[in-house]
């Protein structure tokens, strides 16, 4: 019999027995992760064959994941001999497992392959979409862990640091009305006996240089909106879609960084299009840092990937470097070359007052783009560093969207006139067309 001994802060006492819906929001280093991925691996041992999914709403690689927290753990436990980490799942005692997906690469279809599952442990769960979570609420049933027992566990578990009270994972568990066998505690890095010298360190820093994101960052207060901010989250909400329409043009927009160096500025690298009923669309944002080869493979996939009908980069900063970065790789996709000679924040009026006006939808969730977003004011940006994903979003609407820019202002060279009737962004990926 194998005995854990996990040392407990009193504040996640009320998580420990059996409930259906069990949530930590709060700051950071308040430990929130550190409990659940111990509850995982007590679950996993208590009750042999437990199946387990770790989610949260995007997760293009599992270094994006809780994966290396539940294996080291595993080493810290000393169990290592009962469980057998492979590379995208690990298997527990009683021939359990432990995934790790993405809600965002989920289908009505597929979700259906996690009904058997336990427990569904989101991280990050500010960002869960009420999409995700409309599926994977009725999805978690359980299984029974002894042949002819009745007693099931099928549970959901949330963390996450607060942004705004229309987020629906806090509609859902600091609403109005909880739903039924819910127990959520508020934790703070007070809370936390283990609280590491070197994160007091950052957060006696944060405290007295950065007052305007202290309350957030550290005390899961929620995200403040930007004085004069042009976008709100309430308006990027209503109309986030689950897909789009037959999209007609399709544009990937690059902002380029100045520099290549270790802490440099993103390559921002997003995907707008233009529905058939008139709509504005944002269908995927795959900004990185990286070298000029390394943003230029990305957005020529993104290219790829959508059948987009061209490639927007500025080249304030980079003059024809874009264009020949591109081309060097594929010399046959068109790059519309555009100039700056507005502020970032100039610009973005137009495309905000477009989402006031619920003319564009995100289909899915982007949340560093709708961060940056909402840091964007009439004065500027109230962020940090630079919002690459927003100015990389702005320009492609504003190659959609030709009216609201002053003529000859933007755009260079004849349009294309050939509509992408054949898009489908959320067609089988068997089916999607490879191009060379």
């Amino acid at each position: 019999m194998t005995t854990l001994k996990i040392p407990t802060p009193r504040v996640f006492v009320p998580l420990l027995g059996r409930s259906r819906y069990k949530g930590a929001h709060g700051g950071r280093g308040s430990g929130k992760s550190h409990h659940f991925g111990e509850a995982v691996i007590e679950l996993c041992i208590q009750y042999p064959g437990s199946r387990v999914v770790c989610v949260r709403e995007v997760q293009r690689s599992l270094k994006e994941s809780v994966k290396r927290l539940i294996e080291d753990k595993i080493i810290a436990f000393n169990v290592g001999s009962m469980f057998r980490v492979l590379n995208d799942s690990i298997i527990t005692p009683g021939n359990g497992v432990i995934l790790f997906q993405g809600m965002q690469d989920h289908t009505a279809e597929s979700i259906k392959s996690l009904e058997g599952f336990n427990v569904a442990y989101v991280e990050e769960a500010q960002t869960l979409t009420e999409r995700s979570l409309e599926m994977l609420r009725p999805t978690i049933r359980g299984k029974a862990h002894e042949p002819g027992k009745e007693k099931t566990i099928a549970e959901l578990w949330f963390s996450w640091n607060p942004r705004h009270a229309s987020d629906p994972v806090d509609a859902l568990l600091r609403g109005e009305h909880l739903p039924p066998d819910a127990v959520v505690v508020e934790v703070n890095h007070s809370d936390n006996p283990f609280f590491p010298a070197e994160l007091e360190m950052e957060r006696d820093f944060d405290e007295q240089h950065r007052p305007s994101r202290y309350a957030h960052v550290w005390r899961g207060e929620y995200e403040p909106t930007a004085i004069g901010a042009i976008w709100t989250r309430e308006i990027i909400h209503r109309n986030r879609v689950k897909e789009a329409p037959k999209l007609t043009r399709i544009i990937v927009c690059i902002d380029p960084p100045i520099t290549n160096e270790p802490g440099s500025d993103e390559a921002g690298i997003v995907v707008t299009a233009l529905g058939e009923d008139g709509r504005g669309y944002v269908i995927s944002d795959m900004s990185q840092q990286g070298s000029p080869k390394e943003w230029g493979a990305k957005a020529i996939a993104a290219y790829d990937f959508h059948e987009a009908d061209a490639i927007v980069a500025e080249v304030n900063q980079g003059g024809d470097m874009v264009a020949h970065v591109i081309h060097s790789q594929r010399p046959d996709i068109r790059v519309i070359e555009v100039r700056a000679t507005r502020g970032k924040h100039v610009r973005a009026e137009p495309i905000s007052a477009l989402y006031a006006l619920d003319k564009i939808s995100h289909v899915g969730a982007y949340p560093e783009l709708e961060s940056q977003c909402c840091l964007m004011t009439a004065a500027g940006y109230d962020g940090e560093g630079s919002p690459d994903r927003l100015d990389a979003m702005v320009w492609g609407f504003t190659e959609l969207f030709p009216k609201l820019t002053r003529r000859g202002q933007v755009h260079a060279g004849p349009r294309p006139q050939k509509a992408n009737n054949r898009y489908n962004p959320h067609r089988p990926k068997s089916n999607r067309a490879k191009r060379g």
